[in-house]
């Protein structure tokens, strides 16, 4: 019996494990890269790894020497058009980790770095939305050409036209630089700022944001990323941090005290510069002892 030719569409296809692994360091959102910042911790799925998660936390230790804390699985991008190879389908199974920054063991080309590095837009605390995209107006305006589908979509995810800016539409407004081929990655000009990631990493890393901006507004996973202890102020920084947004002093703490979130720990922090703060921890038991009811953040909205 001949031998049959085999199918590249089904004998062809490889498994990759990608971490989008967070950190919050004196109010600044850090993910953990390798590559010089190029790519994300990421491996090849083995028959040896006893499971996916497992996989994952060990290309991440062989390659940061960071050992992982709380991780959840993010997506799967099993896109045709993800690797240049024709031969080749990569199937890749993203997770997202929340920790706190530690110094890596002299590993080349691994660090930590500022998410808004790759994406500075969607960095708003010390100015409006419309300002900080106001560069990307007229390249994207010359991509919409006055058509009225992009236009709207334009006006919803960068909140133009009376629209709010979304802080959650990270991912949307990426895809929408790429479509446009404003990025580098898309293989057209690189008409914005922030730097770029190799393969569809920096797609994987805007879906990690979008991910974790959404979650702090209905789960405490804010606590993963601050140290055992920390101010009022330390905690609402972080959050800042993340949702690229600025918050209301007095609502937040209003917030954190209605969900009975913080418990005091009779220490005070004087190293602030000013009046020693009250240290405060997360009352961790309050998971078990209900369920943390959804809330919006107290954002600083524009005029």
């Amino acid at each position: 019996m001949p031998d049959s030719i085999p199918n590249l569409d089904t004998a062809s296809i490889a498994a990759e494990l990608i971490a989008v692994i967070v950190a919050v360091t004196d109010g600044e959102p850090r993910v953990l890269t390798i590559e010089e910042g190029r790519v994300l911790p990421s491996g090849a799925f083995e028959f040896g790894h006893r499971s996916l998660q497992a996989g994952l936390r060990s290309w991440v230790e062989r390659q940061t020497h960071h050992p992982l804390g709380y991780v959840e699985q993010l997506y799967t991008f099993a896109d045709r058009d993800r690797t240049d190879s024709a031969a080749e389908r990569v199937v890749s199974i993203s997770y997202l980790g929340l920790t706190r920054e530690a110094r890596l063991a002299r590993e080349p080309g691994a660090g930590w770095l500022s998410w808004y590095r790759f994406f500075p837009w969607e960095d708003c605390r010390s100015t409006t939305a419309s300002t900080a995209t106001e560069h990307l107006a007229p390249a994207l305006r010359r991509w919409a050409s006055g058509k009225r589908e992009r236009l709207h979509r334009l006006a919803v995810n960068f909140g133009q036209d009376g629209q709010r800016w979304n802080e959650e539409f990270v991912l949307q407004r990426y895809e929408l630089l790429w479509e446009a081929g404003l990025v580098p990655e898309a293989g057209g000009e690189n008409s914005v700022p922030g730097q770029p990631m190799a393969h569809d990493h920096r797609r994987i890393l805007a879906t990690g944001i979008a991910r974790l901006r959404a979650k702090i507004k209905y789960r405490p996973v804010v606590f993963e990323l601050m140290p055992p202890s920390f101010t009022l102020l330390q905690l609402q920084r972080a959050v800042e941090a993340l949702a690229g947004r600025l918050l209301h002093k007095q609502n937040f703490r209003r917030l954190i005290d209605q969900q009975d979130l913080v418990e005091e720990t009779g220490e005070v922090a004087t190293e602030t510069g000013g009046r020693p703060a009250k240290l405060f921890r997360f009352r961790r038991e309050i998971l078990a002892e209900r369920a943390i009811v959804g809330t919006k953040l107290p954002l600083v909205r524009a005029v």
